[in-house]
């Protein structure tokens, strides 16, 4: 499917229908895949650790937790693989209006945010959180996942949440505010669901989180600044749970009893984002995909000659 005329990111699967059951299953095989993929690499992970001798702690281990990881970074091949199925439109679409990753975006916002998301860290674990003691290999391994594919599992949520999901809600409306409201508020309460949290504090913070790398998404037309904000945070944050040896069955306890409010020390990092953002754009406004370039077969005549 191709636009005509420019459109908001949010809107690129926009038709002449609304599509709302193809948008549900959409929904559905996102979110159904992802819970596959990561139950079975997990439980493939934790077979090996029972045959190689691993000591476990309450199901954690490294191997147990790259393969976590990684069920999560296939969600950006899937959502492009779903969005083409259902929708007939290039996965490529889903990075930006471009319809390609832009790396001098990327590039830019990670100069930026990787050392201001550094200060919000140190803030984060000035208070001592319960340690445990892991091998030097271990910690090696767990350091080797975070820097390596724990960036790749946030863009995969980043391409499922703030891609698909997103321009899925968006095509439902015909009005582009309203779609963008909408999409804002469903992929934002599905990416809060989908970490089984029983925590307000905690639950508050995804929310703010997806609110904020959503609407950064529609207003700079991709997906690179809500990627670099959710890897860079990810990936710092579990470097320093390993090299402090931050005990993991604390660490990855979501319950209400477990978190307080220092959970909310990272939420001005995304409001300063959105801030920096709109200020940024409040001339260009928000970026939207170009008018397709005339082939000859349709290109007026003039315009062939040379």
């Amino acid at each position: 499917m191709e636009h005509h005329k420019p459109v908001e990111y949010h809107r690129g699967l926009v038709s002449d229908k609304r599509r709302i059951g193809r948008g549900v299953l959409a929904i559905f095989l996102l979110i159904g895949g992802m819970q596959v993929f990561a139950l079975t690499l997990t439980a493939i992970a934790a077979f090996v650790d029972t045959a190689i001798g691993t000591e476990a702690r309450a199901g954690y281990t490294p191997l147990v937790n790259a393969a976590g990881a990684f069920s999560i970074a296939l969600l950006i091949p899937w959502s492009m693989l779903i969005q083409r199925w259902l929708y007939g439109v290039r996965g490529g679409s889903l990075s930006s209006v471009l319809s390609h990753f832009r790396f001098d975006v990327f590039g830019r916002a990670l100069v930026i945010l990787l050392p201001v998301i550094g200060v919000f860290q140190i803030a984060y674990y000035w208070t001592p959180l319960p340690q445990t003691t892991f091998s030097q290999h271990d910690i090696l391994l767990l350091a080797a996942t975070a820097l390596v594919l724990t960036p790749f599992q946030a863009a995969g949520e980043e391409y499922g949440f703030r891609g698909l999901i997103l321009r899925v809600v968006g095509s439902w409306t015909r009005s582009a505010r309203l779609g963008l409201v909408l999409a804002i508020a469903v992929s934002s309460v599905l990416f809060a669901l989908v970490h089984v949290s029983t925590s307000g504090v905690l639950n508050a913070w995804y929310l703010v989180f997806a609110v904020g790398t959503a609407w950064i998404t529609w207003r700079t037309g991709g997906l690179e600044i809500a990627v670099v904000l959710h890897a860079v945070f990810n990936a710092t944050q579990f470097v320093i749970d390993a090299a402090l040896q931050v005990d993991p069955t604390v660490a990855t306890d979501r319950s209400a009893g477990a978190i307080d409010l220092t959970a909310l020390i990272p939420v001005p990092l995304i409001i300063g984002a959105v801030i920096v953002v709109a200020i940024r754009t409040r001339r260009t406004g928000t970026v939207l995909t170009q008018t397709p370039t005339p082939t000859p077969e349709s290109a007026p005549a003039q315009s062939l000659t040379v």
